[in-house]
């Protein structure tokens, strides 16, 4: 990652870099300043474990799905809700028994971010979560990735 995008502190700075350069046609820097704003947001949430952490930047990186469509910044509410009821990788599981969302994951590729899909996460940590998250991220991740 560049140094200009790792010096920058917070992610609101992240966010204007990644808009000016992306008006500069650096789109390369814009996305690591995305993917940089991301990880500053996990790092910043207090997360117990990287793969809490892995986790709570998939949310995050979901809400920048969420902002991009609605165009306006938009929270991950209910994802939220679930993690201060039951924990955050109790929220993951829960949060796979949604219906799929493969524009959202569309949406994450097309920005960079398809490594903070929580399918993703779940299946770079698959000790972390249950037997059923980890066969509904395999089989979402096949068939998203093979369209």
């Amino acid at each position: 990652m560049d140094d200009r995008v790792t010096n920058i502190k917070t992610p609101e700075k992240c966010e204007i870099f990644a808009r000016n350069c992306a008006d500069r046609g650096r789109d390369d820097l814009a996305l690591e300043a995305r993917q940089w704003a991301v990880q500053l947001r996990a790092e910043a949430y207090g997360a117990e474990s990287d793969v809490e952490k892995q986790a709570v930047g998939a949310i995050y990186a979901y809400e920048e799905v969420l902002s991009a469509r609605n165009g306006k910044k938009t929270r991950a509410s209910s994802t939220w809700q679930l993690i201060k009821r039951h924990g955050i990788i109790s929220a993951v599981d829960r949060a796979l028994n949604r219906p799929a969302d493969p524009e959202g994951y569309v949406t994450l590729v097309d920005m960079g971010l398809a490594d903070f899909a929580l399918e993703a996460v779940i299946l770079r940590n698959p000790e972390a979560f249950s037997d059923d998250a980890v066969a509904i991220s395999e089989a979402r991740m096949k068939q998203w990735t093979a369209a």
